[in-house]
């Protein structure tokens, strides 16, 4: 067999040419056009016979010694790429195991027979054969790598939540963690470091450079990954082994008004970064800062995240995800925050999404703004988890993707100058708002009524109706929920949501929600009344975002509603309104506090459904409709009354919602053809 050249470390561009006479051996670099179409060839053929190895000799005027060589070599180059990326995934793996199978015999250790407080009959012959064959299955690793829990890890009072799921997001507000963070190794964070750091490096990459790693669609000019450079680039293995699995990557980029250090401080508080995408992020928590220092004169910082991602509608599968934020100040006025899911034996698995390293570029630029660049890249496996009504649009780039995420960001930071005092566009019918701190704690209350609301949406595994779904209807979604929060009023709450799709554009749909003229043909609450408008506070430049302050007319006279709505043509639009009485909006208005003002908000969310097509021109898109999300709450019961809620009022909360959208197809049909 002929030997392999550049097997030891030279490149398979290179290839033996000569002895010279002190014995060293001289090596040909091949030209660019002959690396170009040997790499070409090697794609379609990686094993060339005889005669195709003369046919390239002869067109690129090498030797077939030479081609033989090289194509021996890259084929030894792309299988140790290959085996690369294969041994990091089992080496995850393989700490994973471990790690579970730790903490699964630190709890048997626990267990007792009921009868004689001592180990059951059989128990010990049992753990000796799971630890035989858990070992069996493992790969041999030395004892150092493998992550202790603290002197004081006990498994008292956990009751049945098994060890290694203890840190499931849905146990913690109702229990203290047992084993806190402080307990990792340093080689579990030496591994974490060593991990944000490549994730760091790679997304600086793809930042900064568009071709070849960014391909530019034709129809809607949206960047998406280009995957076989990209592989070629950063080779790995996929995460998720479902074959319904995809990856989704988007870039995107936008002027903020907010400066970059206060955008950054804001990123890296887990509050902070919900209360700046509430209508993205349902949950976050920072479950340990693990480093924060400085390089010379530039911040540095990491820490252990969990974040529950969750959109349009209650039929759409929220997302989560375990991860590493990574925040590097590149230079003065540059900033680059990273996110990337890590694996740990401790997580409760997030089998439906997995974060390649995504994040963003903040730099500073004049007049206390920012320009914000934005790279999102997953691999998610929700398709079978969300219904077919959305399946178009959570398919695309435009529901999770980069676009999203900055333009909320414009919106919210359009929404903070207003409320800072910075920007004002106030129309003040009756003097209800004269007072900046007024205006200041109305906005407070409206973006809290805004949160409730998208917290709502996640009703996933509550109750259905799907023998009232119809062929654009996605059918009733009912949850029931005892309530004692503050801001909330006490008791049982029946939530219920509906999605549709309508055969109109977004804009028309919001159109017709915004026009108080025909609100009293949908509205339960305006009781068929009409309704005006006291006061209004523009939130941003983009007409539509506003906060409300609408007074039915109602012979008792004593509720207004609160109001807030935001519109973006590209990606939707929301409006979400809550009841009040006249004595909580007088404390709002007059800068009391209105942190524990009891709210329960309703509304709409409206969005495209994902089914574009070609129109006029080359570059212009038509969406085919438009889906809509109904959700609203009503007090079922107070605490004094019987807390027990009974099938007939849950199917009176459905038919009130089915009957609502009924008004609003109505309303529809009659504005769209005026």
């Amino acid at each position: 067999m002929d030997p392999v050249m550049g097997s030891s470390g030279s490149s398979g561009n290179e290839q033996e040419a000569s002895d010279s006479g002190n014995g060293k051996k001289s090596f040909h670099r091949h030209t660019a056009h002959q690396i170009s179409t040997l790499e070409a060839y090697f794609k379609e053929c990686p094993h060339p016979d005889d005669n195709q190895r003369r046919q390239l000799s002869n067109q690129l005027g090498l030797e077939p010694k030479q081609i033989k060589f090289w194509f021996q070599n890259k084929r030894t180059q792309t299988k140790s790429q290959h085996e690369r990326a294969d041994n990091s995934a089992l080496r995850a793996e393989n700490e994973r195991m471990k790690c579970e199978n730790f903490a699964m015999l630190e709890a048997l250790k626990m267990v007792i027979c009921p009868a004689c407080g001592g180990p059951p009959i059989g128990e010990e012959e049992r753990q000796r054969k799971a630890v035989s064959q858990s070992e069996s299955l493992m790969i041999s690793i030395p004892t150092s790598s493998l992550p202790l829990p603290p002197a004081n890890f006990t498994t008292q009072g956990m009751g049945h939540l098994p060890l290694y799921n203890y840190l499931d997001p849905k146990h913690w507000d109702n229990m203290a963690l047992p084993y806190q963070f402080n307990g990792v190794t340093d080689v579990e964070k030496a591994l974490m470091s060593e991990t944000a750091a490549s994730a760091m490096d790679e997304l600086i990459r793809l930042l900064q450079v568009n071709e070849p790693l960014w391909a530019k669609s034709p129809s809607d000019g949206r960047y998406a990954i280009q995957r076989e450079s990209y592989q070629k680039t950063f080779p790995r293995a996929t995460r998720l082994r479902s074959p319904s699995a995809r990856i989704e990557s988007s870039k995107d980029s936008a002027l903020v008004t907010m400066n970059a250090a206060q955008l950054v401080d804001m990123f890296l508080d887990a509050d902070k970064w919900v209360d700046l995408f509430p209508t993205i992020v349902t949950k976050a928590k920072t479950i340990q800062l693990l480093e924060t220092r400085m390089v010379g004169n530039k911040n540095v910082s990491l820490q252990l995240m969990y974040e529950r991602m969750h959109i349009l509608s209650p039929f759409v599968a929220p997302r989560e995800f375990y991860f590493l934020r990574h925040c590097k100040q590149i230079e003065t006025g540059l900033w680059v925050l990273v996110d990337v899911s890590y694996s740990y034996c401790f997580f409760k698995e997030t089998s439906h999404s997995w974060k390649f390293p995504s994040g963003c570029m903040i730099q500073e630029m004049p007049n206390g703004c920012s320009k914000v660049t934005w790279v999102e890249h997953v691999e998610v496996d929700d398709k079978i988890h969300t219904h077919r009504l959305y399946r178009d649009l959570i398919c695309g780039s435009s529901a999770y993707g980069a676009e999203r995420w900055v333009i909320t960001l414009q919106r919210m930071c359009e929404r903070l100058s207003v409320s800072n005092g910075e920007t004002e566009h106030i129309h003040d019918l009756g003097g209800v708002l004269s007072l900046p701190e007024g205006r200041r704690s109305i906005m407070r209350l409206a973006h809290r009524m805004v949160k409730s609301f998208c917290s709502i949406l996640n009703m996933s595994g509550e109750l259905d109706f799907p023998q009232l779904s119809e062929e654009n209807n996605s059918g009733v979604r009912v949850s029931v929920r005892q309530s004692i929060e503050p801001g909330q009023p006490r008791g049982m709450i029946v939530s219920a949501a509906t999605s549709l799709w309508l055969p109109l554009p977004c804009q028309s749909v919001f159109n017709l929600l915004n026009d108080e003229k025909v609100r009293f043909q949908w509205d339960v609450l305006c009781h068929g009344n009409r309704v005006k408008e006291m006061a209004n506070i523009s939130t941003g430049n983009t007409p539509g975002n506003c906060i409300s302050i609408i007074t039915p007319s109602v012979p008792s006279g004593n509720i207004l509603m609160l109001q807030e709505m935001s519109c973006t043509e590209s990606l939707g639009s929301m409006v979400v309104y809550a009841p009040m009485g006249i004595a909580a909006m007088h404390t709002a208005i007059n800068s009391g506090d209105s942190s524990n003002i009891p709210i329960l908000p309703s509304g709409f969310i409206i969005s495209g459904d994902g089914r574009s097509e070609l129109g006029v021109g080359a570059n212009s898109t038509r969406s085919s409709g438009s889906l809509l999300t109904v959700a609203y709450q009503i007090m079922a019961c107070s605490p004094s009354s019987s807390m027990e809620l009974s099938v007939q009022s849950v199917a009176t909360v459905n038919t009130l919602i089915s009957s609502t959208v009924q008004r609003i197809k109505a309303v529809l049909n009659t504005f769209n053809l005026d």
